[in-house]
């Protein structure tokens, strides 16, 4: 009896766990969905002018494989607010934390690089 218990224990204890599972994208390209396709080349080229004129259509990151990830609502609304606070012209670059699921980056953390 004790030994299903450790058992179920251990076995609830990686389900919690992997529901909790996150990835880290770190110093990846911030760029709106309106011009992912466009940048994709050459991201740091990209204006924050340009994607706080393009906000609406979403923001996301352009992983290191070359897919564009876009944010959730909540992760579009704090990669709007760090653009507004940012005095960077261009080279938006972020450390972002998150679940990814059907394409889009359930964000839990964001900072700029």
């Amino acid at each position: 009896m004790k030994q299903k218990i450790v058992v179920m224990l251990f076995l609830s204890f990686f389900a919690v766990s992997a529901g909790a599972w996150a990835e880290r994208f770190n110093n990846v390209p911030l760029v709106d969905a309106n011009c992912a396709g466009k940048v994709k080349a050459n991201p740091d080229a990209h204006t924050r002018a340009c994607e706080l004129q393009c906000q609406k259509a979403g923001l996301g990151i352009i992983t290191a494989d070359g897919n564009f990830l876009k944010f959730d609502a909540k992760g579009n609304a704090e990669a709007v607010q760090l653009l507004t606070k940012s005095t960077k012209a261009d080279h938006l670059r972020v450390n972002v934390t998150g679940k990814v699921a059907d394409g889009t980056l359930a964000v839990k953390s964001i900072s700029m690089k």
